[in-house]
């Protein structure tokens, strides 16, 4: 994996070949950042990563100038190899070991952007439980965007707050944000 821009732009991260994750390809990467850059100017940005794996996505914040991020996933040596990383490059990376559902229980706070890339074979109730938790929790601020990464057959337009997908592949990303403010950041 590369971090695509940033104060890292072209660095390599080999992550340990047996953890059990499926990164987000490259191409796919750099699409969802070429959308998120048009929203947001990322220095400052408070950003929770969830189901994180090898902490791809969390590096990129990063190198963005991100001022906090958290990153959560269940595997140990995921958040081992997270934790290693954001130490190597001065990242302010917070891991956290912990089931996403068991931790979206307990959080608090506001992100300005919530990433979730789990399982493509996750259960449907249980991704449309990610996005109801981070709205009845308030986890998410107002002029914030959550962004789920699925499937292509994994539904997600009928829940509350959508706002628009795009599909990469066999790769989806569906993104949420409060009544209003797509059309303001759109702008």
């Amino acid at each position: 994996m590369r971090i695509i821009s940033g104060q890292f732009k072209g660095r390599r991260i080999s992550a340990p070949k047996n953890l059990p994750v499926r990164p987000t390809t490259d191409m796919s990467k750099e699409s969802l950042f070429n959308i998120l850059n048009n929203h947001f100017d990322f220095d400052g940005l408070r950003i929770l990563d969830l189901f994180s794996g090898t902490g791809n996505i969390s590096y990129e914040f990063g190198s963005r100038g991100a001022e906090h991020i958290v990153s959560v996933d269940a595997d140990f040596g995921c958040v081992k190899f997270i934790k290693q990383t954001a130490a190597e490059f001065g990242f302010p990376i917070t891991a956290i070991k912990a089931s996403v559902l068991s931790f979206l229980e307990k959080a608090s706070g506001q992100y300005d952007i919530i990433f979730a890339d789990p399982p493509y074979d996750m259960a449907q109730k249980d991704f449309e439980k990610i996005v109801l938790a981070v709205f009845e929790k308030g986890l998410l601020s107002e002029e914030g965007m959550m962004v789920i990464e699925h499937s292509k057959y994994t539904l997600m337009d009928a829940l509350p707050n959508f706002s628009f997908q795009k599909n990469y592949g066999g790769s989806r990303f569906t993104f949420f944000e409060f009544p209003g403010s797509e059309e303001e950041s759109r702008d």
